[in-house]
């Protein structure tokens, strides 16, 4: 069941960059805005190209994680690896309808699907330094984004949501947002991944909790969905991220690394095969020596490109990188 994916040689494939300068209207000045910290990328093909929508965070705040503003800027491929982005992004806190859960953390950890009529929709983090919402945003373009708020509304006071991996089918090459019993289908979640469930891919009901963290395990800190789930043949596929705590340098610290679940087709809350340890851990400098010293991996984007798979992860929440598999196993 686990996916064999395999490094590029040019990873990382995006990095900061301190010279992109942003017009900020929140601060209404210019930002640095990607100045030190690009990962977290989320992944589509459109025109025979990949898309990817990043995480980049400025130099402002405090020098901690979690302490500056999130922004999502847009780098575009033509062989999915090599990557040419824009100065400024596409995505962020603005003086709008939703400025009161985005200023001033920001708009945080994308997944993109697409929809039948070939539209988008993003998931995202809205981070406002008090809670975080995981929101849904959609576009026909990439660029131009209409902002729908929290997706889970009548849930308010739940302090932290975020990480929604909406259930897709694979249909001539794309990754396509697709009802299950007559429902839109979202693994969400990070301490245990929940199964939500929607009409219309905006307004969502939370569900309960379909894979919980496992005591003693990879996944015994977090337990937190990644790219968009796949329905296959024997099962819907979902890669998500897992952490345990490790002593590192006399410091205890997270270390997060990719598993793999398999869940029912008929009964999509009721998992069918889990992954007892990493699949893909990290093990490069770029994938141990940012945020997490103790070692980060972090898939979010995943598309099917030129007949294999590419994930987009974020490393040591520092940088894009790039792996490639020729198969997902249960896609046959």
């Amino acid at each position: 069941m686990i996916p064999s994916f395999e490094r590029v040689a040019d990873n990382p494939v995006i990095s900061p960059d301190p010279s992109s300068v942003f017009d900020c209207p929140m601060r209404g000045r210019s930002i640095h805005w990607e100045a030190l910290h690009t990962f977290s990328p989320a992944a589509v093909v459109k025109d025979g190209k990949v898309y990817v929508l990043y995480r980049a965070e400025d130099d402002t705040g405090e020098m901690k994680i979690g302490a500056h503003t999130s922004r999502l800027g847009i780098a575009v491929s033509e062989d999915g690896i090599h990557f040419q982005r824009e100065k400024e992004p596409v995505f962020f806190p603005a003086d709008d309808g939703q400025k009161e859960n985005e200023w001033d953390g920001g708009c945080e950890d994308p997944r993109i699907v697409e929809t039948n009529d070939g539209s988008y929709v993003l998931t995202y983090t809205q981070w406002n330094r008090k809670q975080a919402h995981l929101a849904v945003a959609t576009s026909r373009d990439l660029r131009n984004w209409t902002k729908h708020g929290p997706a889970f509304p009548g849930a308010q006071s739940v302090k932290y949501t975020k990480s929604g991996s909406i259930v897709c089918s694979f249909v001539d090459g794309r990754l396509v947002a697709t009802k299950v019993n007559g429902k839109y289908l979202m693994y969400w979640g990070f301490h245990d991944i929940q199964l939500a469930v929607s009409n219309d891919l905006i307004t969502w009901d939370p569900g309960t909790i379909v894979l919980p963290k496992r005591t003693g395990m990879f996944d015994s800190s977090v337990t937190e969905a990644g790219p968009p789930a796949v329905i296959t043949r024997d099962g819907i596929v979902l890669l998500y991220n897992g952490s345990a705590c490790v002593d590192h340098s006399a410091k205890k610290q997270n270390i997060y690394g990719a598993g793999c679940a398999i869940f029912d087709r008929n009964d999509p809350s009721r998992c069918i095969a889990r992954s007892d340890d990493m699949f893909f851990k990290p093990e490069m400098p770029y994938e141990k020596t940012g945020q997490y010293l103790a070692g980060d991996i972090f898939f979010v984007g995943m598309v099917y490109f030129r007949e294999k798979w590419f994930v987009y992860y974020g490393g040591t929440d520092k940088y894009v990188a790039v792996a490639i598999a020729n198969a997902l196993p249960t896609l046959r």
